[in-house]
């Protein structure tokens, strides 16, 4: 085989990196404020260039210039001008880029004078002499006419990855061109990209007519006036000059004195330990995993890992079950099931076991359904160590076996060392503490290429590793986290708040699915309706989901005025559309077909398709590792969400009902939870006064920043306006935001604020010592010890940093109610099993629980529950619980 030389061009490359990640530019930012887009996309494109490739020599090649300091700027002073100034956020990642390149064992070059192009034209013939199979990547068409049958010229089209390769054969098909034609090509178009001129008039198609008829420039001209009198002609001649100066532009050197020759570029693969430091440094979590995942396998070489170790897994089978019939101790377990949904996942097989009594496991798992394995696994006195608790518990339920006595639980521990970089894998979790583990992607497969090995020993031992990880990870997590002061916050919350979750998850919520339907068949008369009122105001029909239809139909057809642009034309947001409303009747319809049919395809069709039809019951899994302030979500589906403002939305909850005859939906909810935390860590006494006096906060806030007596009569709009200053103060707004809110102007808006903090000084000086705080630790913590990390605290970019550093302000305060219903959660739920009550807790709603109750509990819940809200944390002011029932969801509320 021939060997191969690859050249790839650095600045084309990494502009398209820039820009293939430009949407994520604000997120991708290390904890030092160090813009990443570009980087990540690179190192992807490195990644997968170099394993594909696999190349005996290889070269980035830079511009060391600006192009105007070549011979072409002699040629011709326009060259490159006018284009854009390169972003700082780009410039700022120059350095690292060819850091990642020498790091992924390719050498970066330069040369004054030259473009990348003239190094890589240079190389490439040099490598073609030499007997190289050349491969050239690049951004930029300039270099396919280096194609030749030994120089494949790589040609991204979107992105870095999407690729044409550009040979002799492929240009002939594409253009009916050879290679050097493409030079005589761009001498008669021109190149806009570099700001040069060819022939007036003279598009791709024309030039491709001509020269498929005289081949190059020097024949064309050399027949030009045989031509019949035409435009073109007269075009042709009158830019003569500029034709073939543009042949030059167009011509790639490859005979430039370098100082570099092939025996320089060897390849030398990845620098693993420079590599690790890069990533670190730089925040590159999964590049990370995957280059211990790499080294681990021994699929690279590098600085020697504490990989892994292979264990073999002891098939079980229900003759040697008894070889874990004297477990007393402690075992790790996993029990490892397809995709993320485990309340209809299959199973994949199981791993139990330690490292001193060796581990045990089998694809079948029914067998931890007999005697000696259910009673392990339900035996408390056992410790359990395991990952992700939740999902094993709701697994094993379904088998029929209540798990008990877990003590780790990885996935909740690793969420609280790190909320930031949390992603519930637990192969690049493990990583994190030196443990490195082929991730079930790689094992398995992923989506549709999902695939369980015929090979049962190797599942086995699949799991096994992940089982044998748990049990060494517990040591050093714990012992993280009691230096963190948060082993409270593991065992008292977040462990016993994952089995009150589950046994929620597991319970189910009924629905009616008929009263979906009716509901259904409603929305689809309105919405019908709606659209044959629009299109009769329009005079046509059009596709009322294509923004870009509707744009052109309001904007240019009825001629209303633009009020935003998008990068695809008009925009038709909502807010755009309000504002849009009274001009014209078309618009309300529109805003009313876009709210019903969301309800419709979201909450109707979406709640009908996962009622689960064994119980009527929806099964929603609440994730308990996902947000950084520590509240739950809901998932598949989120029954936080269902909406409130309309009633068309309220109306939803009609469908939720109690799973049996005579019980009804209770449900019990923090009033102002947030501000009554607000107004205990931060102490101010003008603020818990209201409080602790029993007073309407937002009356008496607003008597404060009206200058109002103590007495005096407080109107609907000055409490809503002063409603607003007590949540904008929560989350750090500026007068910007609350003007906007308010819709008053930023001078109105200050004076608000500013006499906000007049009257409650306390929470000011709280929120000045919160944000030096987060500058000096680089977090801050909830009253549980809850930590948000803050990446951005330190950040270069102003927004950045000054959303850091609201985020410091409301993250305390979020966090704190998060901490407070959890905790009520975990109480609740004991109270419940300790008064032996038949009522189930169902859903918790951000600041609200939800349950159903026999009816002869109702009495006794409506004492209990509020009771033990109220005193789920000890505030220096009192915590107050609203409830509510009534024969479905919508009716408690």
């Amino acid at each position: 085989m021939s060997k191969k030389l690859l050249l790839i061009d650095g600045n084309s490359l990494a502009f398209r990196a820039f820009y293939a990640m430009y949407n994520q530019l604000e997120r991708m930012i290390t904890h030092d404020g160090l813009h990443t887009n570009a980087l990540v996309a690179f190192n992807n494109f490195l990644d997968w260039l170099t394993e594909d490739c696999q190349p005996d020599l290889a070269l980035v090649a830079w511009d060391a210039t600006s192009g105007k300091e070549t011979f072409r700027g002699d040629l011709y002073d326009q060259y490159k001008a006018g284009r854009k100034k390169t972003p700082s956020e780009f410039k700022e990642q120059f350095p690292y880029l060819r850091k990642l390149v020498a790091n992924h064992g390719l050498h970066n070059y330069e040369h004054e004078g030259l473009e990348a192009d003239d190094i890589i034209g240079t190389l490439s013939k040099l490598g073609t002499a030499a007997g190289y199979e050349v491969t050239v990547v690049t951004g930029d068409q300039d270099l396919i006419q280096l194609a030749s049958d030994q120089v494949t010229v790589k040609v991204t089209k979107k992105g870095v990855t999407e690729i044409d390769a550009y040979t002799p054969a492929f240009i002939r098909e594409k253009y009916n061109l050879t290679p050097d034609q493409i030079i005589e090509k761009k001498a008669l178009t021109g190149d806009t990209s570099d700001n040069y001129p060819g022939v007036t008039k003279v598009g791709e198609k024309t030039a491709l007519k001509l020269l498929a008829q005289y081949h190059d420039l020097d024949n064309l001209y050399a027949h030009v006036d045989e031509m019949k009198q035409s435009k073109l002609k007269e075009n042709l001649i009158n830019d003569r000059q500029q034709a073939f100066r543009a042949r030059k532009l167009a011509t790639i050197i490859t005979d430039a004195d370098l100082s570099i020759d092939l025996s320089d570029l060897t390849y030398t693969g990845l620098n693993v330990p420079e590599l690790t430091e890069f990533y670190e440094k730089l925040d590159f979590k999964q590049a990370l995993a995957k280059l211990h995942a790499l080294q681990a396998s021994g699929q690279i070489e590098g600085v020697e890992q504490p990989a892994q170790k292979q264990l073999t897994v002891q098939e079980l089978t229900v003759d040697n079950l008894d070889l874990l019939a004297n477990v007393k101790d402690e075992v790790a377990f996993h029990l490892d099931f397809t995709g993320e949904n485990y309340h209809t996942a299959d199973s994949v097989g199981f791993v139990i076991g330690n490292p001193e009594i060796g581990y045990f496991g089998s694809r079948q798992v029914e067998l931890l359904q007999e005697p000696i394995l259910k009673n392990l696994l339900e035996n408390d006195q056992i410790d359990k160590d395991l990952f992700h608790v939740k999902a094993q518990w709701v697994l094993l339920k379904r088998l029929g076996i209540d798990l008990k006595g877990v003590k780790f639980d990885f996935l909740l521990v690793a969420y609280l060392l790190d909320t930031v970089g949390n992603d519930n894998v637990l192969s690049t979790l493990a990583q994190r503490f030196q443990i490195y583990l082929t991730a079930d992607e790689d094992f398995y497969g992923k989506g549709s290429h999902y695939q369980i090995p015929a090979d049962t020993q190797a599942v086995l031992d699949h799991i096994g590793a992940q089982t044998d990880a748990i049990w060494h990870l517990k040591e050093p997590t714990f012992k993280e986290l009691k230096e963190h002061q948060q082993d409270h916050l593991y065992f008292d919350i977040e462990l016993p708040l994952a089995f009150v979750l589950a046994q929620m998850e597991y319970q189910g919520f009924k629905v009616k699915p008929e009263r979906l339907e009716e509901m259904g068949a409603d929305l689809d008369k309105r919405i019908n309706d709606l659209i044959s009122e629009i299109y009769r105001l329009a005079g046509e029909e059009f596709n009322l989901n294509s923004p870009k239809q509707l744009g052109v139909l309001l904007f240019e057809k009825m001629g209303l005025p633009v009020i935003k642009k998008t990068k695809t034309g008009y925009s038709t947001a909502v807010d755009v559309l309000e504002q849009l409303a009274p001009q014209a009747p078309i618009v309300d319809f529109i805003l009313q077909y876009r709210q019903l049919n969301k309800i419709k395809s979201t909450y109707v069709d979406g709640l009908l398709a996962v009622i689960n039809p064994a119980d009527s019951k929806i099964h929603t899994r609440f994730l308990q590792t996902l947000t950084q302030t520590g509240r739950l979500s809901s998932v598949d589906p989120n029954l936080q969400n269902i909406p409130m403002r309309t009633e068309e939305g309220r109306k939803i909850r009609h469908a939720f009902v109690a799973s049996q005859a005579d019980w009804v939906i209770f449900g019990a909810d923090y009033s102002q939870i947030e501000l009554r935390v607000l107004a205990d860590v931060t102490g101010d006494e003008n603020l818990q006064k209201a409080f602790l006096a029993g007073e309407d906060i937002h009356a008496e806030t607003a008597r404060a920043v009206y200058g109002l007596a103590d007495d005096a009569p407080v109107d609907p709009l000055m409490r809503r306006t002063a409603k607003a200053v007590n949540f904008g103060i929560v989350y750090g707004i500026s007068d910007y935001g609350l003007s906007n809110n308010l819709g008053i102007s930023r001078s109105e808006a200050k004076s608000f604020i500013d006499t906000y903090f007049k009257e409650f000084p306390q929470v000011h000086e709280w929120m000045d010592q919160i944000k030096k705080q987060a500058h000096e630790q680089g977090y801050v913590e909830t009253i549980a010890h809850r930590r948000r990390y803050l990446p951005d605290i330190h950040a270069k970019n102003f927004h950045l940093r000054s959303f850091a550093e609201r985020t410091a302000m409301n993250s305390p305060i979020q966090g704190s109610a998060a901490d407070i219903i959890k905790v009520a959660m975990i109480k609740v739920n004991q109270m419940l099993q300790e008064k032996h009550l038949q009522s189930r807790m169902l859903l918790q709603v951000h600041d609200e629980l939800i349950f159903e109750v026999p009816a002869n509990e109702l009495d006794q819940i409506q004492e209990l529950v509020p009771k033990v809200m109220d005193s789920a944390i000890k505030l220096k002011i009192p915590l107050k619980v609203d409830s509510h029932f009534g024969s479905t969801w919508y009716e408690a509320k």
